[in-house]
């Protein structure tokens, strides 16, 4: 089911921290409206007591205002909350299932500049929000139907601060690293983005073994996502150069995607991390039904190395969340984005940066291989992808002449193989064209043509 959206985007709630909608007064509303929502999903509470909504957040500053805001919405509906401080949006939703709540909610905005906030909701059992879930908390937020739901005295919700949530964490992700086999003898560099994963990662690393070079990890509420992690890989690229590591691991703010880099300092994104961790499954047997979910922004090469393997890549929208639900539909358990986002079902419900950096680490352990070389293991497609920041998200068909600039590059690139997507941003005010085939210098141009076009018309 599809519905209007007021306040929900692809990812949850999002936009700059203290301006609608991310302010404290809808932060309020949102918790009121998904108390009730999960209190009535099931008659009696999970666990122990009262229904539970478990409380999680990345570093940046406006997060303690929203926290504040949304918990106190929680606790107005008669619902408790657990208070699990920073960690991982893996990690919430990990934590969630662990303590047996009946939602989780995590404050972020994920890979965006600290000014900007979010909130995203985890079911119980640890998996994104369906679209129905979504437009029925949506609709109690405007609608006022909860007005008058007002417990007192005793039934007002009670707040608990989970002070083992780290740790509950931590031994989870270690869990998806075989037991027998340690890290001993690598050296791993790691930039954190000063979020959500300035504890966990390299926590988990150095209790296996490796040897962790850090940076990202002086978190101060600002300096999120500032010129580091995997918006900006160059940065542990060159850590991992000048250390000699093995391995280099760049989160975004909330950690639940990862960018890697060998150990020549080359990056290795989402594509690569695919079509290593695939086509090693499917060596294994272990890929479920020879498939691998992927969205429309993936390299073609990525196909073309499954497919000659024996498998097949099946395409989704872009977004972690629609991967994550053609996965539910027919029991697929590998997938992601080429953005960093990988979500291994056999082990998590969500993207997990550090449980994907680690099946990456238990690869290159088993097949004593270099990370630069098992990334050979398919041929990447030339493709250019540009985000033109727009003041508006109008139609393309009412851009004068940008979706017959489409077309022509489509006529250029298709006969060989290639392809044209234009979008816009789910999360952000961009407009994003990929286009991809076998000659660089075509793609370039036309990158250029179609870009120039859009930044005229709605370019901010």
């Amino acid at each position: 089911m599809s519905y209007d959206r007021k306040i929900f985007g692809t990812d949850g709630v999002r936009g700059t921290a203290n301006i609608e909608p991310v302010t404290a007064e809808t932060a309020l509303k949102l918790g009121r409206a998904a108390a009730h929502v999960f209190k009535n999903l099931e008659t009696r509470p999970r666990g122990q007591g009262r229904h539970k909504i478990v409380i999680g957040k990345d570093t940046r500053l406006s997060g303690y205002m929203i926290e504040n805001a949304i918990s106190s919405g929680v606790l107005s509906m008669g619902v408790d909350v657990l208070l699990i401080g920073p960690l991982p949006t893996p990690g919430v939703a990990y934590v969630t299932r662990s303590l047996r709540a009946d939602a989780g909610i995590v404050i972020t905005a994920s890979h965006n500049p600290y000014a900007d906030n979010g909130i995203k909701f985890f079911r119980a059992d640890g998996y994104k929000l369906d679209d129905q879930i979504e437009a029925r908390i949506e609709g109690l937020v405007f609608s006022g139907e909860i007005e008058k739901v007002r417990p007192t005295a005793h039934e007002i919700g009670k707040a608990v601060r989970i002070d083992d949530a780290l740790g509950r964490y931590i031994e989870y992700a270690k869990a998806s690293f075989p037991r027998g086999m340690t890290l001993e003898g690598l050296r791993v560099a790691v930039d954190c983005a000063h979020g959500a994963a300035y504890k966990a990662t390299p926590c988990v690393l150095r209790e296996l073994g490796a040897e962790v070079v850090v940076v990202g990890n002086q978190p101060n509420g600002v300096n999120i996502n500032k010129d580091c992690g995997s918006m900006h890989p160059e940065g542990v690229c060159a850590l991992a150069r000048e250390h000699r590591a093995h391995l280099g691991i760049a989160h975004d703010g909330d950690a639940d995607r990862v960018l890697l880099c060998d150990e020549t300092g080359t990056m290795v994104d989402g594509d690569d991390i695919m079509a290593i961790a695939a086509l090693e499954m499917l060596e294994q047997g272990t890929l479920v039904e020879k498939t691998l979910v992927s969205t429309v922004m993936s390299n073609a090469g990525l196909d073309a190395a499954i497919r000659t393997a024996g498998g097949r890549v099946l395409r989704t929208p872009v977004g972690d969340r629609y991967v994550i639900d053609e996965m539910l539909r027919a029991g697929f358990n590998f997938g992601g984005e080429q953005s960093g986002h990988l979500i291994f079902r056999d082990h998590c419900t969500t993207g997990d940066g550090l449980v994907a950096a680690l099946q990456m680490l238990r690869i290159m352990k088993s097949k004593d291989q270099p990370l630069s070389q098992l990334a050979k293991c398919w041929t990447r497609f030339p493709q250019r992808v540009t985000n033109v920041r727009v003041r508006d998200k109008k139609p393309f068909e009412e851009l004068d002449g940008v979706l017959a600039l489409v077309a022509e590059a489509e006529g250029k690139v298709k006969p060989a193989g290639g392809r044209v997507l234009l979008r816009y941003s789910g999360t952000e005010p961009k407009a994003r064209l990929l286009i991809e085939g076998p000659d660089d210098r075509v793609l370039q141009e036309w990158s250029t043509r179609i870009c120039d076009a859009i930044a005229r018309h709605v370019g901010a």
